[in-house]
């Protein structure tokens, strides 16, 4: 991308500046974020209420800072809900969200668009011992959803915002040209 995706803009914002705004607007009152490459960059734009956990073993791949993150939950975090930078959501969608998961009584909620399924997961917080044991050689996150899957629950929230995710430069613009104005 050039830069941390991290300190893209998104809006008026960059993203992760965004991210945390959204998720507090959603009520969401434990923030965590998992920082790895950029560190101090990114730091300078991260609220001063989230907490902010540096993975040092950020290459060894993304369930690293998965565990990271479930380490430095409080144990009695619940609902969880998981969401990279380069996944925007605006706040009314991750409360939307959050209150499916919760009358669903699933242990795992992920939105769905079509066919597809997207962004943020919510997960019950009966699985934060499982999220702060997750490993790469196990798929992480994936690892487990799949260990779950007869106590998941898709939820289409008919937002195709749930599936809004960048890789690319050409991604990134795509995405920031559709929803990113805001």
């Amino acid at each position: 991308m050039g830069q941390p995706k991290a300190l893209l803009p998104w809006g008026k914002v960059t993203l992760i500046e965004y991210q945390f705004r959204q998720l507090s607007e959603a009520g969401v009152d434990e923030i965590v974020v998992v920082l790895g490459h950029a560190t101090d960059e990114i730091r300078e734009r991260v609220p001063d209420t989230a907490r902010v956990v540096v993975n040092l073993h950020f290459q060894e791949g993304r369930a690293t800072s998965l565990r990271a993150g479930a380490l430095a939950l409080s144990d009695d975090a619940d609902p969880i809900v998981v969401l990279n930078v380069d996944q925007p959501r605006p706040g009314d969608l991750i409360s939307r969200l959050i209150k499916a998961h919760a009358a669903s009584g699933a242990a795992i909620s992920r939105p769905v668009f079509g066919d597809k399924h997207g962004h943020p997961i919510v997960l019950a917080g009966s699985l934060l011992d499982e999220l702060r044991r997750v490993e790469e050689e196990s798929q992480g996150l994936l690892g487990v959803v799949n260990a779950h899957r007869d106590e998941m629950q898709d939820i289409d929230l008919g937002d195709e915002r749930v599936l809004v995710d960048f890789n690319t430069p050409e991604e990134y613009e795509k995405a920031l040209a559709r929803f990113g104005q805001s």
